[in-house]
């Protein structure tokens, strides 16, 4: 039974951390495209990481137009869920290989973020009215930095933008990479 209960607290560890610091990237890159504030959802980002980043921006101020306390509130975080999931487990893990743990799964967390930011995008754009939705906007404003670079080398041909299809094969090329060397790290 006991077994049991620490599969629950993993799931409900990485669910909620993994949310937080979702949420978290998500006000770094709305910040760094300069999405709009008053978008509903750069609004319910804003209000719900609030409480945790207000009073770090005290302490670590922006550089670069960049909200550097979310990085290290990012950090943070997914060491606080990394320390708390060894403890159920009774993994152990040095300094180094620890640091490079935490930083490994914000990266394919990042990847994977981007991931659902680039197929929510491609449904909501089959809607006629997908212009006018403001999710549209925000996640427009979000993956068009990742597309300009594609756009460069392949450019839309007869209407068809293939920027999100390599986009997201880049993705899963870039995590298989990741998933590779950090098997072969440990």
């Amino acid at each position: 039974m006991s077994a049991l209960f620490i599969q629950i607290a993993l799931f409900l560890i990485n669910i909620l951390f993994n949310f937080f610091i979702g949420l978290l990237m998500l006000r770094f890159f709305l910040q760094w495209v300069k999405a709009d504030f008053y978008n509903p959802l750069s609004q319910f980002v804003m209000k719900m990481t609030n409480f945790a980043l207000l009073p770090m921006r005290r302490v670590i101020p922006g550089f670069f137009g960049l909200d550097w306390a979310a990085v290290l509130l990012m950090l943070v975080a997914q060491a606080l869920s990394l320390a708390l999931i060894a403890v159920l487990t009774g993994a152990s893990l040095s300094g180094p290989t620890f640091i490079l743990v935490v930083i490994i799964q914000l990266i394919t967390l990042l990847l994977n973020l981007y991931f659902f930011i680039i197929i929510l995008r491609a449904i909501l754009s089959f809607s006629p009215q997908a212009h006018l939705n403001p999710m549209f906007h925000a996640l427009a404003q979000l993956s068009e930095p990742l597309y300009r670079p594609i756009r460069r080398i392949i450019p839309i041909i007869a209407g068809f933008d293939l920027s999100p299809m390599i986009a997201l094969i880049g993705i899963q090329i870039i995590l298989m990479l990741v998933r590779y060397f950090s098997t072969s790290l440990m």
